[in-house]
């Protein structure tokens, strides 16, 4: 494909896409609340973007290795502990963590504050898994390991059990 023909291809794609202050699909996981800013309907499917508010004293899920995409976290406000492999960084406001693919990685909020952050998903198929979490609680389930390796295992991520 020329690179004229490629553009042209990008050109035609979908329109743009505005979502403002508390629009976006919403999805509540335990003590977090996410809002999905982008699901990659817009990007072709290269990108998705996700806000999300971390309550006061929230853990993240178990240590994960994504398979297909890497992951960043913009810090907007608040603390965030990023632990990858047995490494923890403090991430404060202004602060960028992009995790590539095969990288073990986790996060929390272990302040008394919110914490908020802005993620970035290439390419985007990991919003699904969210709706996936969501979708338990939803029937009555916990979050349990088992619950978080289960939906991974659909979106090319598993537990980095091998850290323990």
């Amino acid at each position: 494909m020329t690179e004229e023909a490629r553009n042209s291809e990008l050109r035609t794609g979908p329109a743009l896409s505005v979502v403002g202050p508390g629009e976006g699909e919403t999805i509540v996981l335990g003590t977090t609340r996410m809002r999905v800013l982008e699901d990659g309907s817009h990007t072709g499917h290269r990108l998705a973007i996700t806000e999300s508010v971390l309550a006061p004293h929230t853990q993240g899920p178990p240590q994960h290795r994504h398979g297909l995409h890497d992951e960043g976290f913009y810090v907007l406000s608040g603390t965030v502990r990023f632990t990858v492999g047995r490494e923890e960084h403090d991430a404060t406001t202004g602060t960028l963590v992009m995790v590539p693919p095969g990288t073990p990685h986790t996060f929390a909020n272990l302040t008394d504050e919110p914490a908020v952050l802005l993620s970035t998903f290439t390419p985007d198929l990991y919003v699904p898994y969210f709706r996936d979490l969501q979708a338990v609680l939803a029937d009555g389930q916990g979050l349990t390991p088992q619950a978080h390796a289960d939906a991974m295992s659909r979106y090319s991520t598993e537990p980095a059990t091998d850290l323990d």
